[in-house]
């Protein structure tokens, strides 16, 4: 066999009661692996057991290794009846069969229940034991890295860049599959937990797989959906970006300076192309799709796929030749019932088409590859809409040699380089107004830029940038079927382009020029959709100055609609002027001789920007003789085009002392300090009023997604100067009438009295201010914010508002050790930080141990008794964080990072007092250090001991 799995089970703690009339609890133990079951003893009246079990060996194959999870299941013996069920845990294995990671997996795993929550906690020992296997013809993929960060791992170097890599699998959901009358809820999600696991598990080996066949050994950048697809079935889909990766010794440069070899798909010569043409000869790899050229002493790399795209979102400098801009396609269809899960050929054909037009959609910018892609899906009923995104660009081939470290002898391409426009000037894809750069002088760059990827580090910026939403709601009718479908469809290119016009005038009143980190989300509903766009604003010095905003009248006649344009259009310039000081854009004064000529159009369209769709004859009509030339028209010709500028001008300032970006690292700030603090945040609205327009809505969701913003800023008061990085907000209609707003985010401080010089000289000083310990309820250090709210906004109340008080950073001349324990139950406990970010302030990562994706089902029919759905909701994220603290604990890490909650469902039903809530979270498993110390020898790394009470603290 090639493997051998071990498991023993020690002891248990706090669990619940079981037996009334003695108020204890006789537990025993199921390990299963696979079909196979062993047992512990029983330990009578005990409610903590101890049960020190011999070593439980399963032997296996190391597909089954990858695919299954190991499950221990916590049970109360009964002599006359059926033994209860307290609660389970399941344990991926895929970290220990990387040569790299743990070699043990050992700690306190919290016991849960989707019905009761965590009850309790269980002490496991993991290992494995690998057998040589040199069979090519192998199904598994042990040993291939998985990484969810979107830019190269800290403590690696990119040796190769290989591409795109994807897969699916799909089954029936054991939801549906169940008859009511026999259907019990524990049971259904058990099974459903289960499937998912064991879904989750089989889609890693096959990315794997594909990985190992294109002679890679890593996926950045892994991003793992579930689409719940009702009675269709359920998809477990997957993306990721395929690498070579080299383990960094110490003390070796930043991967912020690792050298790339990257293949290429593009047909005409890159603008840095080699001085000697490549000679194509086979790879090692089996597959006859890679093709490695050879050319001495310059050496570059071609890799011809299908689809030519990277999930990364952050590269080394030099890294980007050219950036073109946003490409994105959406797709609406009718599911259908997935008859046979072992071919998903229906989803394949689906997403291939979206691909092939993203393909479609850079190829006509000039660009060879998408950066930044990503895909998701909304499913409401029958019907779903598939969407795809990421940014059109030109990548270096070149930026490195195999094997080597050295930079090339030609000079590194200038830092407003990616800003060059990629296309042909005189046959452009769309109109636009370009002129020369405001850096070299010498390219073309356009008036504005919209990328999904994070602000490249070479890029010249002037002054900060700021979090920029565009929202819109849009009713529509209750339907069924292929009528649905036809009317989300008419909707959506609508959608887009409000979304789209709502960005630019926001970017315009901000006085920035460009977009980084966009994020478009349409959500289904079964009588509205959501649209939600979110970017981080930054002025690019490279681009022209953006022009003001130009209010004009359809009726210039009348004197009353005069003064009401006159009124707007000063408030719209005290705006700009406020932002301007508020995000210090100073740009330098350039003459027309140092800009140069500025490329002439034939007509100025590519200037106006409508609230509303128009047709061509209108457009004609619109008088641009007043003004700037080049200010950005905004023409008034009826209630809602008055609606949209007013609702222009209600974003709320930030206070001060606040940033915002959705991005890892805030333009324009770099003294970061290392106080830190990651929240998260879930507020649900009802619709009490029957008889809402698009009008009332589009305001409902915009104050929604304000209020949320304003509740952070007054509860991160005390951290003052601080910036919320890494917003990422997820929208979602469950019910009819339901808005449901999700924000995970992290709040960072820096020093505003610090240079970035300084910075880079001095060690931070401030004390790491830590998240929360495995177990503890986030009451001091992380922030929840749960709402169910009825009726007018206004009528909120935040159930937490002083929450936040204590976590101010540490006074100066004070530190906490990064690696520190408490004492719980007379065992050290590891602290587990968490943050979505890549990286933590202050720290370096020097281990990864695997990537964290965890899958959880919880139901309750007393929903009023736990607290309704803001106590169900903050006691169930409490436990999953908790959970996730608790693996990461087991496998010797103590932080989480690129942390993210891709799912989180609710469904509830207040009459029948009944909630139901899904969520999914993934993030990679770390070994952090501070910067000034040394890496911990094995003996003093903690395995140790964790801990999950996470309802303790919080009575």
């Amino acid at each position: 066999m090639p493997g051998k799995l071990k498991a023993k089970i020690v002891a248990g703690r706090h669990l619940p009661v079981m037996d009334r009339a003695s108020d204890l609890t006789d537990a025993f133990v199921e390990v299963k692996f696979g079909n196979t079951t062993f047992k512990t003893d029983v330990c009578h009246k005990s409610l903590n057991p101890q049960w020190n079990s011999e070593w439980f060996k399963f032997e296996v194959d190391d597909e089954d290794l990858q695919d299954e999870p190991l499950q221990v299941t916590v049970l109360d013996h009964d002599t006359y009846s059926a033994n209860d069920a307290i609660g389970k845990v399941y344990i991926d294995i895929d970290p220990l069969l990387c040569s790299e990671a743990a070699s043990v997996i050992s700690g306190w795993f919290p016991i849960y229940d989707t019905i009761h929550g965590i009850r309790g906690e269980i002490n496991v020992l993991v290992k494995v034991e690998l057998f040589n296997d040199l069979n090519r013809f192998r199904q598994s993929s042990c040993g291939v890295k998985f990484f969810c960060t979107t830019s190269i791992p800290r403590c690696y170097r990119a040796v190769m860049v290989h591409g795109f890599v994807e897969e699916l699998v799909v089954n029936e959901d054991p939801e549906y599959q169940w008859i009511d009358r026999i259907r019990t809820p524990r049971a259904s999600n058990e099974a459903r937990q289960r499937l998912i696991s064991l879904m989750s598990g089989e889609l890693q080996r096959k990315i794997g797989l594909k990985v190992l066949e294109m002679g890679g050994n890593a996926v950045v950048g892994y991003l793992q959906c579930f689409d719940l697809e009702g009675e269709s079935g359920l998809v477990v889909r997957a993306i990721g970006t395929a690498c070579t990766l080299d383990k960094l010794s110490s003390g070796s440069a930043p991967n912020t300076n690792t050298h790339i070899a990257l293949p290429t798909t593009s047909s005409s010569p890159p603008p840095f192309s080699p001085s000697k043409p490549c000679s194509r000869q086979s790879s090692s790899s089996d597959t006859d799709l890679s093709l490695t050229p050879k050319t001495g002493k310059n050496t570059c790399f071609f890799y011809l796929q299908e689809f030519p795209f990277f999930t990364l979102t952050s590269f080394p400098p030099g890294f980007l030749v050219h950036v073109g801009g946003v490409v994105s396609a959406r797709s609406v269809k009718l599911l259908d019932r997935i008859h046979n899960p072992d071919e998903p050929e229906t989803r394949d054909a689906w997403w291939e088409e979206i691909r092939q037009e993203i393909k479609s959609h850079a190829k006509a910018l000039g660009c060879h590859a998408v950066v930044g892609y990503s895909e998701s899906t909304s499913i409401c009923e029958e019907v779903c809409i598939l969407s795809a995104s990421g940014t059109a660009a030109i990548l270096n081939p070149r930026y490195m040699r195999e094997g080597s470290n050295c930079l090339f002898e030609e000079p590194s391409p200038p830092s407003c380089g990616f800003c060059h426009i990629p296309y042909d000037e005189l046959n452009m894809p769309f109109p636009a107004q370009l002129t020369y750069c405001y850096l070299c002088r010498r390219q073309k760059v356009p008036d504005v830029l919209f990328t999904t990827i994070d602000l490249p580090p070479e890029a010249a910026v002037t002054g900060k940038g700021c979090l920029i939403q565009a929202r819109l709601c849009r009713l529509k009718k209750k339907a069924q079927g292929e009528v649905n479908a036809t009317a989300i469809s008419n909707l959506l290119p609508f959608m887009e382009y409000e979304l789209h016009t709502q960005l630019m005038n926001k970017l315009k009143l901000r006085s920035m020029n460009s977009l980084f980190g966009l994020h478009i989300q349409i959500s289904v509903g079964e009588n509205m959709l959501l649209g939600l766009a979110s970017a981080t604003g930054v002025y690019l010095t490279a681009l022209p100055a953006p022009g003001g905003i130009q209010i004009a009248g359809k009726t210039p006649g009348e004197l009353s609609n005069e003064h009401h344009i006159l009124t707007i259009q000063k408030r719209i310039n005290d705006t700009i002027a406020k932002n301007k000081e508020l995000y210090q854009i100073n740009p330098p004064e350039l003459t027309e001789e140092v800009v140069g000529s500025p490329i002439p159009e034939p007509r100025q369209r590519s200037r106006l920007f409508r609230s509303h769709s128009e047709s061509s004859d209108e457009v004609s009509e619109l008088d641009l003789s007043h003004g700037k030339k080049d200010a950005f028209v905004l023409e008034i010709d009826d209630t809602d085009a008055v609606e949209d500028i007013h609702s222009l001008l209600t974003d709320a300032p930030t206070p001060t002392g606040f940033y915002s970006c959705n991005t890892e690292i805030m333009p324009g700030i770099n003294n970061w300090t290392s106080g830190v603090q990651m929240f998260t945040s879930v507020r649900v609205f009802r619709l009490s009023n029957a008889n809402l327009t698009n009008q009332g809505l589009n305001k409902i969701f915009t104050d929604l997604c304000e209020n949320l913003l304003k509740s952070f800023y007054f509860k991160l008061r005390s951290m003052i100067p601080c910036c919320l990085c890494q917003l990422n907000f997820t929208v979602a209609v469950p019910e009819e009438e339901l808005i449901q707003v999700t924000v995970t985010a992290v709040a960072m401080t820096f020093d505003k009295d610090q240079t970035q010089e300084k910075t880079a000289d001095k060690p931070p000083t401030k004390g790491l201010v830590f998240l929360v310990s495995p177990f503890s309820f986030p009451l001091c250090l992380l922030l929840f914010s749960f709402q169910i709210s009825f009726g007018p906004l206004h009528a909120l109340s935040e159930p937490v508002v002083s929450s936040l008080e204590r976590c101010s950073p540490l006074p100066e001349g004070r530190s906490r050790s990064l690696r520190s324990s408490r004492s719980f139950g007379g065992s050290s406990v590891t602290v587990v930080k968490m943050t979505p970010l890549s990286f933590l302030p202050g720290t370096r990562i020097i281990k990864y141990l695997g990537i964290i994706n965890m899958f959880f089902i919880r139901e309750t029919t007393s929903l009023r008794e736990e607290g309704g759905v803001s106590g169900f909701l903050h006691t169930f994220i409490a436990e999953v964080f908790s959970m996730v603290r608790a693996h990461v604990a087991a496998l010797g890490g103590n932080a989480v990072v690129s942390y993210s909650m891709k799912e989180c469902m609710l469904m509830e039903n207040p009459n029948k007092n009944q909630a139901q809530c899904l969520i999914n979270v993934s993030g990679d498993a770390v070994i952090c250090v501070r910067e000034t110390d040394q890496e911990p020898t094995p003996s003093t790394t903690n395995i140790g001991h964790t801990s999950a009470s996470a309802t303790d603290e919080a009575t």
